[in-house]
């Protein structure tokens, strides 16, 4: 099964099981998904996430720990900002902050996929992905 939006569907996984109150949820696995599972285990949104391999089909997938704090999910919010049809490019000086700083932006740049903050101390600037409060 192919997918118009591979990363919008991880989002929406992800924003969807945290509803439900998961501990985990399984994603269809990409290098690009699991460059942004790093930043957000980094910057300490997800606990963690494994990589499972399906010796039947030899397709990979994503197991991907939610994290809870008091029985609250740690994302409040993550939203897709640039899709398949609209791409949103920003310069590093005009990455604007999430939540007064208190949230995160996604950025694909030329060095790979970081936070924001990373993007703007590398003066680097990119695609923004997606944002995460």
């Amino acid at each position: 099964m192919s997918f118009v939006d591979p990363v919008g569907d991880m989002i929406t996984r992800i924003r969807n099981a945290q509803l439900r109150a998961l501990n985990n949820v399984t994603i269809p696995s990409s290098k690009f998904r699991t460059r942004i599972l790093d930043v957000l285990k980094q910057e300490g949104y997800i606990a963690n996430y494994r990589i499972l391999s399906n010796n039947k089909n030899k397709k990979e997938s994503l197991l991907v720990d939610l994290k809870y704090s008091n029985g609250l999910p740690v994302i409040k919010e993550i939203k897709r900002v640039s899709k398949p049809g609209r791409r949103i490019y920003a310069k590093a000086d005009s990455i604007a902050k999430i939540q007064n700083g208190l949230g995160l932006a996604i950025i694909s740049t030329s060095m790979g996929i970081m936070s924001d903050n990373d993007a703007k101390t590398k003066n680097i600037g990119g695609e923004i992905i997606c944002r995460v409060f």
